[in-house]
């Protein structure tokens, strides 16, 4: 049985370059410590059609967005109920793609997995190979876009592409851990549903889950007899429609942070974070390339999470723990029972630059003597 661990108050501060929760600047963590207000008072209406609004901006689509109290994981569970009604194809190259499949089995779907080994990236090919000659009608296909575990960005957009032309299927994007730091163009590729976490490439404290919903996947709610009561499309939109504020109470401290952190995002311009965050993917890259090695696939690295393959052996439990402690810098060990050891994972998301990312990797050489 799990016992109680008092929390304290004299925590050193770390800098964290693990795949999230990542920095968050010192005034969006402020942004917190407004008076609180009520969940239905004119203040909110101003600051959630705010942070609606600049979303929309921000991420350049006509299509809605949803922004409710939970973590991503919240739609992993409720586009599976609002689209599925037997059939789901679900694509698996790691942890969290399997999660996925996971999730619909446990909702009662029927799910197939076009299974990849870990590291490798889903190819568009396949997918219409699936789609066309499976004798299953799918009303799904989900797919990871950043799949954490292993470092591998998958092509969503020519994956999108390639269900636009089966007009009865929906496209369902995972994008957890790469939304807002890697660029991707919603409207042009046929992305019904795609959503993303607070704590991640947005760099805002966790707690909040941001989706985007096209036309179709809505009307498609519609027409289903059962959809999520939470998370449901028409249940969010149509009362952000008619009132401007989520239909149960949100925790309003998180969205003050989001509203704080979206102003300079919108500065940035999507297209130049996906750059800096390019950037660093890019000298990660370099740097495993000349201590270790890179373990996915060539060419569909993660802009936003390095997954690193221990090709020197180093102990990565006591590299980690020994930066930790020395350097108060804190990164990831490899994800799941596949990897453990054998790999160890860089968070190069959200407000890191190239400078302090290569205060990381300084840190670990000096303590992995490379």
């Amino acid at each position: 049985m799990t016992e109680k661990r008092e929390y304290k108050d004299d925590y050193p501060d770390k800098t964290l370059y693990i795949p999230g929760p990542t920095e968050v600047r010192e005034d969006v963590i402020e942004a917190m410590c407004e008076p609180m207000f009520g969940h239905r008072m004119d203040q909110m209406t101003d600051l959630y059609t705010t942070i609606v609004e600049d979303t929309k901006e921000f991420l350049g689509t006509d299509n809605e967005v949803v922004i409710l109290t939970g973590s991503g994981t919240e739609f992993w569970e409720a586009s599976t109920l609002n689209l599925v009604d037997e059939n789901i194809l679900v694509p698996t190259c790691g942890s969290f793609s399997e999660r996925h499949a996971n999730v619909a089995e446990r909702l009662g779907k029927n799910v197939d997995r076009l299974e990849y080994e870990w590291g490798q990236a889903i190819k568009p090919e396949d997918i219409r190979e699936e789609l066309e000659e499976s004798d299953t009608d799918y009303d799904v296909v989900a797919t990871v876009m950043n799949e954490s575990s292993t470092g591998v960005r998958n092509p969503v957009e020519e994956i999108g592409d390639v269900v636009a032309d089966y007009p009865d299927t929906y496209f369902v994007v995972d994008a957890v851990s790469s939304l807002g730091g890697d660029y991707v163009d919603i409207d042009e590729h046929n992305i019904d549903v795609i959503f993303a976490s607070s704590q991640k490439a947005f760099a805002m404290p966790p707690g909040l889950s941001i989706c985007v919903v096209s036309d179709d996947a809505y009307e498609r709610e519609l027409e289903k007899e059962s959809a999520s009561w939470y998370g449901g499309f028409q249940r969010t939109i149509d009362y952000y429609e008619r009132k401007g504020q989520t239909h149960s109470t949100p925790a309003i401290p998180i969205m003050l942070a989001y509203r704080k952190q979206m102003k300079h995002m919108l500065e940035e311009g999507h297209e130049a974070r996906s750059e800096r965050h390019r950037e660093m993917a890019e000298y990660v890259r370099e740097w495993a390339d000349e201590h270790f090695a890179m373990f996915p696939e060539e060419g569909y690295e993660s802009q936003t999470v390095a997954c690193i393959e221990n090709t020197q052996g180093i102990d990565v439990a006591e590299t980690i723990e020994t930066v930790n402690e020395e350097y108060d810098m804190a990164f990831s060990n490899g994800y799941g029972s596949q990897l453990g050891e054998k790999t160890f994972r860089i968070g190069h998301m959200g407000e890191h630059d190239l400078e302090s990312i290569k205060e990381l990797t300084d840190a670990i050489e000096d303590v992995a003597d490379l």
